[in-house]
């Protein structure tokens, strides 16, 4: 037996294949002609002129925009990483934090933590949860043990003037 030919393959298939093909045919045509069209359709977003006489005019003098530098972030984190100041992070400046952290669970001071040790936090958190100490919580008192939310702080920024043209 010889081969089929995309020809013959293609005659081969039911009407409902070509109806098909030819409807995601049409859905990329249509797709693509509506992409087309919206690339020279401008977004409504109001210019910034437009934007400054928007705004209420403030009382009393102008102030300018504080200028943030975008880096000013990761220059602080470094910063803090590098304790002598001299431009480099060296790893026992890296894992100074996680040595202070590592001290303060380490009770007994013998450079190991052991599972009470680890554990310290939770078990005051568990025990500070169950207020009739039977050694189990409640719904009630599981409750209390979950973190706390957050709080977000406010923003304080002064006002936009609009300039005078």
């Amino acid at each position: 037996m010889l081969p089929m030919t995309l020809s013959d393959h293609l005659r081969s298939l039911s009407p409902r294949w070509w109806i098909a093909g030819g409807a995601v045919l049409l859905l990329l045509v249509l797709t693509l002609g509506w992409m087309l069209g919206r690339a020279g359709v401008e977004p409504s977003v109001a210019s910034p002129a437009v934007a400054k006489a928007a705004l209420p005019a403030a009382e009393g003098p102008v102030l300018p925009l504080p200028v943030a530098d975008v880096k000013s972030r990761e220059k602080k984190r470094f910063a803090r990483a590098d304790r002598d100041d001299d431009g480099l992070i060296e790893q026992a400046e890296y894992l100074a934090n996680r040595k202070k952290a590592f001290d303060k669970l380490d009770a007994n001071g013998d450079g190991r933590l052991d599972f009470a040790e680890y554990a310290v936090k939770t078990v005051a958190k568990f025990a500070g949860a169950d207020a009739d100490n039977n050694g189990r919580l409640t719904a009630a008192e599981f409750a209390t043990t979950a973190p706390k939310p957050r709080v977000k702080k406010p923003v304080d920024c002064p006002p936009v003037m609009a300039e005078a043209d």
